[in-house]
């Protein structure tokens, strides 16, 4: 900490002041809104103490890391998100990516499957594996991991609404291939309460899904204890639009809700906790990301220890994926986007991430191409053996500069995040509309900049090149929708129907009670019912989640 009178000389000698007249815009600022000044000086962090704010890279507040050697041990995972249309393609896809060098999986499934409906659904109509991979059976997800390891490759899923019968599918699958759920890992999303806020695949309404979500965390502590039972996720509040400061805000606020809710159910907090992760978005403001990321594994740290009263340091780190920008990416220009997300990826591994998805250049346009998603790849490949930029633990760590926006993004996220208990929680929250409302702010306010030219979008406002040629681009099938109308049909034709109303009748009468369910879950798919007829067992119970306009 600085003494006042040499903070009073610092400010003398070093702040700068400058002529309005001749700056290049009139104002500097983050998405958060903080005022970036000339440059930085101790007098920005008086009160900064080196001990208390960043102690050492893998101790409380673990601001610096959560493992004291950062990447100096063990590098990043190398996690490229993927999956699209059928299961054989997507494996393929799967078992190239590997053989060049990722270190771990990570499934994209298609809408239908993401809301819990079989490809033959009227609702799927036009949607069968167009943004993710089609699953909607056992015999799907053999196909989908066929010759891939489940033992020895770490798999993360993204689904929400049906999390539940997913990971149920992934362990039947493991168990088939001899694999011991006690060394299976992986992360499975399991964050509805984003979806209420920003994405909209949710299923059924907020409290029967928070009762699956706490399910999920005492059936793994019990059986699967490599496995993390959520990733709580700002990265998509971040895509909807919001700043820096709200993604921290209400992914801490989702993590919060979900503590609270595992504690009521009877969990003890050391038994779900360290198994936690997040999921955060890497966006364009370079030294602001870096902030956000350290701020988030600060205030986490102080959430679990002074709100929850947990000196357990495993339930205090905050361990987190990182996916670069989607909505950053633009159909203009589409090589820009190599850039982008080169710059993003730097931000995530110097804000210190555990694990990292590039987005691919094409993405604005269509799902990647295999050449698309290798060079996505091969970028993190370079800033992991070429930059050096993971030889250090937290290379920022006491720049006045970051250390200054660490602490301002922790305040306007703390700000936030009382906003939110006073309304009683995230859960009365978002049936409020408090959170819809900030991002919907944030994200018109961000547009009309746009718009104003006053924020800058190479390609698109300013940049631009007219009559662009278009690059090739990845087309899913157009036919794949009747031909997995056709094999969901043969697949119900083939099974034991007995078996599978047993099952389904079994799961309907408990989500009517109060047992877990992920041990009828897993019965369900194992016994051949489908994803659809597994999320529709429990509708029956849980009915569905009408979204509320909010303005």
């Amino acid at each position: 900490m600085y003494q006042p009178d040499f903070i009073a000389k610092v400010r003398e000698q070093l702040e700068v002041k400058e002529d309005p007249g001749k700056l290049r815009q009139p104002k500097f600022e983050t998405s958060s809104g903080i005022t970036l000044k000339n440059s930085y000086t101790p007098a920005d962090i008086p009160d900064f103490d080196p001990i208390k704010n960043l102690g050492k890279p893998g101790k409380f507040p673990f601001t610096r890391h959560v493992q004291p050697t950062g990447y100096r041990g063990r590098l990043w995972t190398m996690r490229q998100y993927a999956g699209f249309g059928t299961a054989e393609e997507s494996n393929k896809r799967y078992r190239y990516l590997l053989e060049a060098g990722q270190t771990g999986l990570s499934v994209a499934f298609d809408l239908p499957t993401q809301i819990g409906m079989d490809p033959d659904h009227a609702m799927a109509l036009g949607e069968v594996g167009k943004v993710g991979v089609s699953i909607c059976s056992i015999r799907d997800m053999r196909i989908l991991f066929q010759q891939i390891p489940l033992d020895k490759v770490s798999t993360s899923m993204t689904i929400n609404g049906p999390a539940s019968v997913m990971l149920a599918l992934y362990l039947a699958v493991a168990e088939e291939q001899g694999a011991g759920w006690d060394k299976v890992s992986g992360t499975i999303q399991n964050d509805i309460l984003k979806e209420y806020m920003a994405r909209g695949t949710y299923i059924y309404p907020p409290r029967p899904s928070i009762r699956l979500i706490t399910n999920i965390f005492e059936f793994c502590a019990a059986n699967v204890p490599n496995w993390n039972t959520i990733s709580i996720s700002g990265y998509h509040i971040r895509e909807a639009g919001c700043t820096a400061a709200q993604e921290i805000a209400f992914t801490l606020a989702d993590g919060i809700a979900y503590v609270d809710a595992a504690l009521k159910s009877g969990l003890k907090l050391e038994e779900f906790a360290p198994r936690l992760s997040f999921f955060f978005n890497a966006h364009n403001q370079f030294f602001e990301e870096i902030a956000k990321f350290r701020a988030a594994r600060r205030m986490w740290a102080g959430i679990i220890k002074n709100r929850f009263g947990s000196s357990d340091p495993k339930s205090q780190m905050l361990r987190f994926h990182t996916q670069t920008a989607g909505s950053t990416l633009t159909a203009q220009q589409s090589d820009n986007n190599i850039v982008r997300t080169t710059v993003q990826a730097m931000s995530a591994v110097l804000g210190g991430t555990q694990s990292l998805h590039t987005n691919s250049r094409d993405e604005a346009l269509s799902l990647p191409t295999q050449t698309s998603a290798m060079i996505a790849l091969r970028t993190q490949q370079i800033l992991a053996f070429e930059s050096r930029i993971a030889d250090v633990v937290d290379p920022f760590g006491g720049s006045y500069l970051i250390e200054s926006l660490t602490d301002q993004l922790q305040a306007e996220a703390e700000a936030l995040i009382k906003k939110v208990d006073e309304a009683g929680g995230m859960v009365s929250a978002i049936e409020k509309g408090i959170p819809q409302r900030e991002i919907q702010n944030a994200a018109y306010a961000f547009q009309k900049g746009v718009e104003r030219g006053e924020n800058i979008v190479v390609g698109v406002n300013k940049f631009t090149i007219e009559n662009e040629k278009r690059p090739d681009l990845l087309r899913v099938d157009e036919a794949l929708g009747e031909r997995r109308r056709k094999q969901v049909a043969e697949y119900r034709e083939q099974r034991d129907n007995g078996a599978v109303r047993t099952a389904l009748e079994a799961l309907t009468a408990a989500a009517a009670g109060t047992d877990n369910l992920m041990p009828k879950i897993l019965a369900a798919v194992k016994a051949e019912s489908t994803v659809g007829e597994v999320a529709d067992a429990m509708r029956t119970v849980f009915g569905e989640y009408q979204e509320r306009l909010v303005l």
